[in-house]
């Protein structure tokens, strides 16, 4: 009997050590097991620790069957059959991990997995770049019609400030015939589209150019410009969320007004574009601010469902010298 409760107590002293050292005999890692308990785990954590959802999702359910879905390498619109999959112990370590970087440090789950969608698109990122979201997303979907008539007419295209390269990628699947120039005043924005760019096998039609707006772009001209530039007022920087402090700086801050790149936009876009050609802008909720800037200006706002009045359509005779 002695022998037995010195085993016994040997055994629960290794156990204890283990504890120590691994903390795997109680919370989290060790109750935890399916899909659906960290699924309810996630979600309470995100809750209490109020995330902000404003990377691709809308609410922390999404948010936290975004994380654990693509933590562990599975389809990201198809929950319901993997909810009562058992997670193994080395999965739940890394599960964890994730869920306490997008709760304490506020990581958006786009870095924490490496990538981001729009739509039926994935890319690649990182903090070097801005996690994309543009409702040229949608937009672009049916080729900015009734905007431009015939997609396959677009032989050129300018996505200016790129950043991932979402957008320059998005407008060579909607306009076949078109050559597509990424421009992006940030070196480390461009190697991430590079990578994007060439994932999609995209290397012959996109070009990637280094540019201040329209500083290396002199004498070039497009049938289409197309922008999703930083436009965020000195106001709203200071009112962010954690989340979207991870980003850079550069892609997101616009000047007090927001309109440090709209107004080259607007006031040199004419310059670099086709007779005919078109330049479309996202302003966000900037719509108030750019017609008080430019009231002479016929702004076409765009509808999508995302929200209204987020993006504009200027014809290149509508704009600035555009007659000329």
């Amino acid at each position: 009997m002695t022998q037995h409760h010195e085993h016994a107590h040997d055994d629960h002293q290794h156990h204890d050590d283990g504890d120590h050292d691994h903390e795997h005999d109680h919370g989290p890692l060790a109750e935890l097991v399916t899909v659906r308990d960290w699924l309810r785990y996630a979600v309470t954590r995100f809750n209490r620790s109020g995330i902000f959802c404003g990377h691709g999702v809308t609410d922390t359910f999404d948010e936290a069957a975004w994380l654990l879905l693509g933590s562990l390498a599975l389809p990201l619109d198809r929950l319901e059959p993997f909810l009562d999959a058992c997670i193994p112990g080395d999965e739940r370590v890394a599960l964890l991990d994730a869920i306490e970087q997008r709760a304490d440090d506020r990581l958006p789950t786009a870095y924490i997995l490496g990538e981001a969608w729009l739509g039926d698109f994935r890319f690649a990122v990182d903090p070097r770049v801005i996690v994309p979201r543009s409702f040229f997303a949608e937009l672009l979907e049916d080729g900015l019609a009734p905007w431009i008539d015939d997609p396959a007419s677009i032989g050129s295209a300018l996505d200016m400030c790129t950043g991932s390269g979402c957008l320059a990628i998005l407008m060579a699947h909607a306009f076949p015939n078109a050559e597509i120039t990424g421009a992006d005043l940030s070196e480390d924005a461009l190697d991430v589209a590079l990578q994007n760019v060439a994932d999609y096998g995209l290397d012959n039609r996109i070009e990637l150019v280094r540019t201040d707006v329209f500083s290396a772009l002199d004498g070039r001209r497009y049938d289409l410009i197309l922008s999703n530039p930083p436009y965020v007022t000195g106001e709203d920087m200071d009112a962010l969320p954690p989340e979207y402090l991870h980003e850079p700086r550069m892609a997101l801050a616009a000047g007090d007004d927001g309109l440090d790149i709209v107004r080259k936009l607007i006031e040199q876009g004419a310059a670099h574009l086709n007779a005919g050609g078109i330049l479309a802008v996202e302003v966000g909720h900037n719509r108030a601010i750019v017609e008080e800037a430019f009231p002479e200006l016929p702004f076409n706002w765009l509808s999508t469902r995302g929200g209204d009045d987020m993006v504009f359509v200027l014809r290149r005779e509508d704009l600035p010298g555009g007659r000329d």
